[in-house]
C-alpha cells in the first residue's frame, strides 16, 4: 500500500508522522506532495519520505490519497485529478477538508469513487489526536479498517454519521485551539497572583494535562470530578464562582457553535 499526501501542512505533517513514528505507516510507503516544493522537502529530509514532483506523478504511484488541502483548494486538486483518466475504484480518497462533504468530492471525481471523510486535529502529532470519519457508500470495509487503523495509531478514533462531522470540527477539530487559550489564560492569572513567566506556563499545561487525564482515565463525569476538588468555602470553588460570573461556560459553548456553523458555511460553498 503506497499512501500519498497531498498537502504538508500542519495537519498533513501531523498524521503522517505521528503514524510513522506510531509503526503504523512505514516513510517508504508515503509519497507527499505540496504545492510548496520547500514543505515537501522538509518532510522528505526529517521523516524519509518520498516526494511527487507533480500530482499526477502521486496519484499513478499511490492506492491511497490522503488529501490535507484547504477546503478551498479541494476542487481544484480533485478537478486536476478527474483529468488523470484514473480509475476511482482504484484509489481511496481520504478527505480531511473542514465541511466538504462526501457528495461533493464524488461529484469532483465521479459518484462511484471511494471516499471516506474525516476531522482529526493536530495533537496526533504527539500520539493524542482526536478523529472521527464517516465512509462514503462505495469506500469498502477493509477502507474502513485502514483509516480506523490509520487515526488509531495517533490517537482516539470514532465512526460518525455524516450529520455529525461539523459538530466533530467545532468541537475536536477546532478545540485545541481554545484549549491553547485557556492554558496561556490560566498562566497570565498565575504570573498576576505573582509566578514567573517561566513556572506559570509549566504549571498551567500540567494542570490541564492532569484534569483530562483524570477524566480519560476514570471514567467519571467531569462535573462530578468538579465537585470532588470543591471544598465548601474552599478556593476551587471560589474560583469556578468567578468564572460563572464571567461567562467561561457560555463561551465554550458558543465557541463549538461557531466553528460548527462555519464548518457547515465552508461545505455549502463547495457543493
Amino acid at each position: 500500500m503506497k499512501l500519498g499526501l497531498v498537502g504538508c501542512g500542519r495537519m498533513g505533517r501531523a498524521l503522517v508522522i505521528g503514524a510513522i513514528e506510531a509503526g503504523n505507516l512505514s516513510a517508504n510507503d508515503v509519497v507527499a506532495y505540496d504545492i510548496e516544493t520547500s514543505a515537501v522537502e522538509k518532510l522528505a529530509n526529517e521523516h524519509g519520505v518520498s516526494g511527487a514532483a507533480s500530482l499526477r506523478e502521486l496519484v499513478t504511484t499511490c492506492d491511497t490519497i490522503l488529501l490535507c488541502t484547504k477546503p478551498g483548494d479541494v476542487g481544484e486538486v480533485l478537478r486536476e485529478i478527474a483529468t488523470f483518466g484514473t480509475d476511482p475504484n482504484r484509489i481511496l480518497l481520504i478527505s480531511v477538508a473542514a465541511g466538504v462533504t462526501i457528495s461533493s468530492i464524488e461529484n469532483f471525481i465521479f459518484n462511484h469513487a471511494r471516499v471516506i471523510r474525516a476531522m482529526p486535529n493536530t495533537p496526533a502529532l504527539v500520539g493524542k489526536g482526536a478523529a472521527a470519519f464517516t465512509p462514503g457508500s462505495n469506500a469498502t470495509q477493509e477502507d474502513v479498517q485502514f483509516v480506523s487503523s490509520l487515526f488509531a495509531s495517533v490517537g482516539k478514533v470514532v465512526e460518525v454519521p455524516e450529520k455529525l462531522m461539523d459538530a466533530v470540527t467545532g468541537l475536536s477539530g477546532s478545540g485545541p485551539g481554545f484549549v491553547y487559550i485557556m492554558i496561556e489564560a490560566l498562566a497570565d492569572g498565575g504570573v498576576a497572583s505573582g509566578l514567573t513567566r517561566e513556572k506559570a506556563p509549566e504549571l498551567a499545561t500540567q494542570t490541564v494535562l492532569g484534569a483530562a487525564t483524570m477524566v480519560a482515565e476514570t471514567g467519571l463525569h467531569p462535573a462530578l470530578l468538579k465537585d470532588m476538588v470543591c471544598s465548601p468555602g474552599g478556593t476551587t470553588i471560589a474560583g469556578i464562582a468567578a468564572l460563572e460570573e464571567h461567562g467561561f461556560r457560555h463561551a465554550a459553548i458558543q465557541a463549538v457553535e461557531a466553528a460548527t456553523k462555519r464548518s457547515i458555511a465552508l461545505g455549502q460553498s463547495k457543493d
